[in-house]
């Protein structure tokens, strides 16, 4: 299994730069054990002291309670949507406009249990799912392809992928949600989806934000892109 990246720890706290590929729980949680073994006591089987939650295949920031009073608090700011998420992402197609919000109802698809699908409030199957606003702002723009950050207000499961496929611009890689034998840029193994900031406030009233630089193999793919070509 590759290496997690300790990003920060203190008493309460600890922040994992999770590689794509890692299952949350149970793989991360059960490495993270062999560093910091009193994180079983926190919260319970199987998730512990897991803050939130990352797809398998999108890499970046996690947090992780050590104590069962700092994982209340951490999740209450998230349920109050108090907690700043910014990801990296590389969507199929061109991207117009500067920058955007996308705000619609996302729940479970009933055609497939295991994908989740865009709902709008007028739609008779609307009733109980949950409203979803995701923000983006256009970072670069290439040939066929837009690099952004997108900015979630809510943490609905697999949000980002399903709202930008909802506009026809699907992470690029994406195996679920993005079009039936989409290209994808060379040296692309999987979905372009990196959680790289996070703001949030500790038990102490500080607030910290948090920040993950993007892996090798997407930058790889953003030099294969003529990304950096032109860069620092």
């Amino acid at each position: 299994m590759k290496e997690i990246k300790i990003i920060y720890q203190d008493k309460d706290l600890v922040v994992a730069d999770k590689p794509a590929g890692i299952i949350v729980y149970p793989d991360l949680i059960k490495e993270l054990f062999k560093k910091f073994p009193d994180l079983k006591n926190t919260g319970h089987s199987p998730r512990y002291g897991i803050v939130h939650r990352l797809d398998k295949d999108t890499s970046g920031i996690l947090l992780v309670a050590k104590n069962d009073k700092a994982l209340d608090f951490f999740q209450s700011q998230f349920k109050q949507r108090k907690v700043e998420k910014k990801y990296l992402a590389l969507v199929k197609g061109e991207i117009k406009e500067k920058q955007g919000i996308i705000e619609t109802l996302i729940g479970r698809s009933g055609k497939d249990g295991k994908k989740q699908k865009v709902y709008l409030s007028h739609d008779p199957d609307s009733e109980g799912k949950r409203k979803a606003v995701t923000k983006y702002k256009v970072l670069e723009k290439f040939n066929n392809y837009t690099l952004l950050e997108a900015q979630i207000e809510t943490g609905r499961k697999h949000q980002i992928r399903v709202h930008f496929a909802s506009i026809l611009h699907p992470i690029v890689g994406d195996k679920v949600y993005g079009f039936k034998n989409q290209l994808k840029p060379k040296g692309l193994e999987r979905q372009f989806l990196h959680a790289s900031r996070l703001k949030i406030t500790l038990p102490s009233g500080e607030e910290k934000e948090f920040k993950s630089k993007l892996p090798e193999d997407l930058k790889i793919v953003l030099k294969n892109l003529n990304y950096y070509d032109n860069k620092d």
